[in-house]
């Protein structure tokens, strides 16, 4: 059984992705559903094949949030079929793609999260005037090859040298993936081995996700808290105190913690749905201090000007510490969430609640993880031994 997105249950079900989950109505006609970043309605999409132009038109149907649950996807499927219809009589009137650029720019309408990465890599790129009727395999190989020698911006100052690093193979393929989701609307692919095949330019790099090797024992991250400045102290603290990513740490507000139940929630994070945690009675004296006094909608752990925490102003105060210190030089924000679930791995705990907590799947914390907790049965099972 395929998915069926009439049900209620089964799309709040569904995590948040870029591309929408899309479900077959009728041959050359389907709804797409994008879950919510946040809590509230997802989004709908119909996509509809155009045979005269051998491609697909996509159009956003918005979230159909004045209706009840249940009946969202009884409309949404009525105006998809309505706009399939249209695609099909050739009635449909819009403005025709012809380059690169403009095929992304339509993709960017549905598709929000795209339109950063084609600003940077596509837009100001000679690849962006290149009509899609002649497109071929050697003009993305090009792209390719430029932006893999494009260095990324470690650090993004208005004013002063930027700091940059090579460009890690895990980006590269979230960059190329992009666009190739893009030309897919409108581009069949090309014969195998070809010039035609323009997918074969925009194969993924094998192995990008590099697994993270560099962890901070707790007396380490004794010696980054006590290097740290005083501004930043506090929400360094809270990187070691739970397995969070930092933008989660930074986005983290006084009203996401319950004092009462030394609950935490997590309310913006890289699946965009909440969760609570159990903090315990150390974590949750300290997130008590850090809420008292201020309103349920400011930073939780903010900096002197009130302000929160973001990557451009917690990189600085941390490379600091780290030099200070005298800590591995490549320790980042991120490196203390690799250290955290590194000891919760090595502690015994679940790697289903490690994944959990942490917000990530557990495929995930298995591939990357899961050596430790392998070691540890060992060890449990030698304690067999008569």
């Amino acid at each position: 059984m395929g998915l069926d997105l009439s049900k209620v249950k089964e799309r709040d079900a569904l995590r948040n992705q870029r591309e929408p989950y899309w479900q077959r109505i009728r041959p050359g006609c389907f709804l797409g559903y994008r879950p919510s970043a946040r809590e509230g309605a997802g989004t709908w999409i119909a996509r509809a094949y155009d045979e005269e132009q051998r491609c697909y038109r996509l159009k956003a149907l918005g979230d159909f949030g004045r209706l009840p649950g249940r009946d969202r996807f009884a409309d949404a499927k009525r105006e998809a079929e309505a706009f399939a219809a249209l695609v099909e009589s050739g009635g449909l009137i819009e403005e025709k793609v012809e380059t690169v650029e403009e095929v992304c720019r339509r993709y960017a309408e549905t598709h929000p999260d795209a339109a950063g990465r084609f600003k940077r890599h596509v837009y100001s790129d000679p690849i962006a005037k290149v009509k899609l009727a002649k497109l071929r395999w050697h003009h993305l190989q090009a792209w390719r090859k430029r932006l893999e020698e494009k260095p990324a911006l470690v650090t993004r100052r208005k004013k002063g040298p930027q700091v940059t690093r090579d460009r890690a193979p895990s980006s590269i393929n979230r960059d190329m993936a992009m666009l190739r989701a893009a030309l897919n609307t409108v581009l069949a692919p090309g014969a195998p081995d070809t010039e035609a095949a323009w997918q074969e330019a925009l194969k993924a790099i094998r192995n990008a996700d590099r697994q993270r090797t560099l962890y901070l024992d707790r007396d380490q991250r004794r010696a980054l808290l006590e290097k740290i400045g005083a501004e930043a102290e506090p929400f360094v603290r809270a990187l070691c105190l739970l397995p969070l990513r930092p933008g989660a740490v930074a986005s983290l507000t006084a009203g996401n913690f319950d004092e009462r139940t030394s609950e935490l929630t997590i309310g913006k994070d890289k699946s965009g749905k909440p969760r609570r945690i159990l903090v315990p009675a150390g974590a949750a004296k300290f997130f008590a201090a850090q809420a008292k006094g201020k309103l349920a909608h400011a930073p939780l752990l903010a900096r002197a000007n009130g302000k929160p925490w973001d990557k451009e102003t917690w990189k600085r105060p941390i490379a600091e510490a780290v030099v200070a210190a005298t800590l591995p030089c490549g320790t980042t924000a991120y490196t203390l969430r690799h250290s955290t679930i590194t000891d919760l791995v090595n502690g015994g705990l679940p790697l289903l609640a490690v994944a959990q907590i942490s917000d990530t799947s557990a495929e995930m914390i298995e591939r990357h993880y899961g050596h430790l907790s392998r070691h540890a049965a060992a060890k449990a099972l030698a304690g067999l031994a008569l």
